[in-house]
């Protein structure tokens, strides 16, 4: 091959080329021959890519029949579809697996493959049904729909009625209010806890503002009787004892905003959501009227499956230092206490319950032995859930 033809090739291409002994007679054949065996390189690197499309079209098709395994799981447990902290944890695991020069490409391949799977999720969990307390509007019923975008979101009258909606199997998951940051805890729904069947699978934290809320034509010189849940009315004492409103408890927050509009009396408003002053057509009369400014509701999602990887529930003997003791196995096992509350059992007078919630793999070694010394000094010990990391909504 001429010396200077060969100039602009790689040298791997020219050996090629002189192992086919072609007969270079001029320029021409020898540039046809370099076109040729450039393109049976590039076809050579097409069939590469063919044959990888075909092994990750059999991969991909594997990862989404785990999706699906993973969304029924979701469903049955009452989880949402999106989960920030694995898939962060996931690209910073498996991206360490990929060569330096292809790694923000690999990133960029994870997070495509996360959105189609959630976008499957979300598809196949539209059927999902999930109960809170109240009507449209409710704060319930927005986290209902913050946690579940694509589940239905179905209103029931009250707690114990959206409970038994999920132990029937009407639906697949509840939304309850379990404590908030000013009132404490919502004792109607952790007896049902209690004494129910179903599952805490996840814990959510949701700002609530509450808003002074009535008919078109309301002020706050007209509005003398305030309606609301007995939980937003303590949130709002201070605002309350300053205009000197008369107070009736409701069911919920919206349930209140709906009898209000329907007296439709100016000198009667409701303290609700301001969702719940759009629903039933009334209009904000003073904005954010709760004491503190960091008016926080926890809820519950509750389902008939527990996860598998907390909080606990347990009576003690009537004994001196039962509780003590109970408390000492707890802390013995290397589990953090966060939380111990206590109820009356309502079986017998002045008998508690205690609900305990804290922090560990209740499923561990240290686990197993834990709930095996609690059984031996409570007379009752129930299992409610594990969750991981609060979420805020």
């Amino acid at each position: 091959i001429p010396s200077e033809l060969k100039a602009g090739y790689e040298l791997p291409t020219v050996r090629r080329l002189n192992k086919l002994r072609i007969p270079f007679l001029h320029s021409k054949n020898y540039m046809t021959a370099i076109r040729r065996n450039e393109m049976a390189d590039l076809e050579k690197a097409r069939l590469i890519i063919n044959e990888v499309d075909r092994e990750m079209l059999r991969l991909f098709e594997k990862r989404m029949d785990a999706v699906k395994e993973v969304a029924e799981y979701k469903k049955e447990h009452g989880l949402p579809v999106d989960d920030f902290v694995r898939e962060e944890e996931m690209i910073k695991r498996n991206s360490k697996l990929a060569s330096e020069d292809y790694r923000s490409y690999y990133v960029n391949f994870l997070r495509a493959a996360i959105d189609i799977s959630k976008h499957m999720q979300h598809k196949l969990l539209d059927g999902m049904r999930v109960a809170f307390s109240g009507v449209s509007g409710a704060f319930a019923n927005i986290a209902a729909e913050r946690i579940f975008p694509d589940a239905q979101a179905i209103g029931y009258p009250d707690f114990k009625s959206a409970y038994r909606a999920v132990e029937r199997g009407d639906c697949d998951a509840v939304i309850l209010p379990i404590e908030n940051s000013q009132n404490g805890d919502v004792g109607g729904v952790m007896d049902l806890a209690f004494f129910g069947t179903l599952y805490v699978n996840g814990i959510y934290e949701a700002e609530i503002i509450q808003n002074l809320i009535a008919p078109k034509g309301a002020t706050l010189d007209t509005v003398k009787t305030v309606i609301s849940h007995p939980q937003a009315l303590g949130q709002c004492a201070a605002f309350i004892e300053k205009h000197g409103f008369k107070t009736v408890e409701a069911v919920n927050t919206a349930v209140a905003a709906e009898q209000v509009a329907a007296l439709g009396k100016l000198d009667t408003a409701a303290i609700a959501s301001e969702e719940a002053s759009v629903k039933f057509g009334l209009v904000k009369i003073e904005g954010h009227i709760n004491e503190a400014s960091n008016n926080t509701t926890r809820f519950a999602v509750f389902s008939r499956a527990r996860r598998t990887p907390s909080p606990m529930l347990f009576t003690v003997k009537n004994e001196a230092g039962s509780l003590g003791r109970a408390i000492s196995v707890i802390g013995e096992h290397g589990f953090n206490l966060k939380a111990l509350k206590s109820r009356p059992t309502k079986e017998l007078i002045w008998d508690y319950y205690f609900y305990a919630e804290g922090e560990g793999n209740l499923y561990s070694e240290q686990g197993e032995k834990m709930k095996k010394a609690l059984k031996e000094c409570c007379s009752n010990f129930k299992v409610l859930g594990t969750f991981e990391k609060e979420t805020k909504i």
